[in-house]
């Protein structure tokens, strides 16, 4: 994970992590693919693959308003995790609420929720003097409230029901409605936040499996061509060569790779991930990169004294706790040697085959 372990830091603005919000969202969600019969219930499933699109869109809007105006609402604070937004995580609390415990009107065009744990539990999560704000901040985004008055200071659950509309793609409400109960109900928790609305993971909705190789182009599709190119065919190269490959969500997004062709337990996605040899990540701290585990250095010395100086540097300082190895702040050192996914690293790309073809265990 991409965190300092136990040292406060100060977070960066909300806009910021905004701007990164939003590049994790998946640009390309397909409008036909078959549903596990758990969300049929919800509504046809047309009108559930549009509302997971609707959903995206509402986030970009979402994302973009904490751009502009997120600094009304979240100070940076200090932290032992600097992706801990108190203001995101209610957000994304509430809004599972409003999705799982909502229901469709006949029309589809409205959700009619008789509690908001969030807000009604004993202990709830967002305390009564923020909740309005909240509230406001939806309305703000297209969401319209039915039965309250977003003016006074304090909730109270009308008598009944609350109506719950999104008028300008009624179908987003669908969309919120499956995300939610993938949230509660499918999706892995890794280091107890993967269950984050925001990321509109779709994908575990789906009755089959996810080709990885359509997961990576949604993880790279901002940078430019020649990356692309160059992650696409490290990618193959490496599952010619019968490595597996993993997606974890914690504070970054890892696409992982190990070497498990002679495992003898089937292996879940936090297995594979905790064997990996390298992986390509993104993060807000870090941007894009590639990641290595070195472990075999000293039985190919001679190759990685041809790489370039960069290159050559960054293996030779090996990888491991910052504090105890070079006596510097945490950096994430010990998760591997990361290299920036860049024009420079592209320069490189023979070089970098060699060395992760050393790591990599023989057929």
């Amino acid at each position: 994970m991409n965190m300092s372990h136990g040292e406060t830091v100060i977070q960066k603005p909300i806009n910021e992590y905004a701007v990164y919000l939003k590049s994790l969202l998946p640009a390309n969600i397909p409008d036909t693919y078959a549903l596990k019969p758990m969300f049929k219930n919800i509504s046809s499933e047309e009108n559930i693959r549009n509302g997971v699109i609707a959903f995206r869109d509402f986030m970009y809007l979402f994302c973009d308003r904490l751009i502009s105006d997120g600094h009304l609402y979240a100070k940076p604070q200090k932290t032992k995790n600097q992706l801990d937004y108190p203001f995101l995580k209610n957000m994304n609390h509430l809004l599972i609420d409003i999705g799982y415990n909502g229901s469709l009107n006949e029309s589809g065009e409205s959700l009619l929720i008789s509690e908001i744990p969030s807000f009604t539990d004993i202990k709830p999560k967002i305390p009564a003097s923020k909740q309005m704000e909240y509230l406001r901040f939806l309305a703000l985004c297209g969401f319209v409230f039915t039965g309250i008055d977003l003016d006074v200071k304090t909730f109270h659950m009308p008598d009944g029901f609350l109506k719950i509309s999104y008028p300008n793609a009624p179908v987003m409400l669908a969309g919120l409605k499956a995300l939610s109960m993938a949230a509660v109900e499918l999706w892995v928790r890794f280091y107890n936040n993967a269950n984050d609305l925001f990321r509109c993971d779709y994908r575990v909705m789906k009755a089959e499996d996810t080709d990885l190789l359509d997961v990576l182009k949604d993880m790279i599709y901002l940078l430019p061509e020649n990356i692309q190119r160059f992650a696409l065919e490290l990618h193959k190269r490496y599952i010619d060569k019968e490595m597996t490959c993993a997606v974890i969500n914690d504070t970054a997004t890892h696409f992982a790779y190990a070497y498990t062709k002679n495992s003898r337990r089937p292996l879940s996605p936090r297995d594979i991930y905790s064997r990996r040899i390298w992986e390509f990540e993104v993060s807000m701290k870090y941007g894009y990169c590639i990641v290595v585990r070195s472990k075999n250095t000293d039985k190919y010395a001679d190759l990685i004294k041809t790489f370039p100086l960069f290159l050559r540097e960054k293996i030779t300082a090996g990888y491991g706790c910052d504090r105890k190895l070079r006596n510097e702040p945490c950096q994430g050192g010990c998760q591997g040697i990361r290299i920036p996914l860049n024009d420079s690293t592209v320069a490189m790309k023979r070089d970098i085959e060699l060395w992760l073809d050393h790591e990599v265990p023989s057929s």
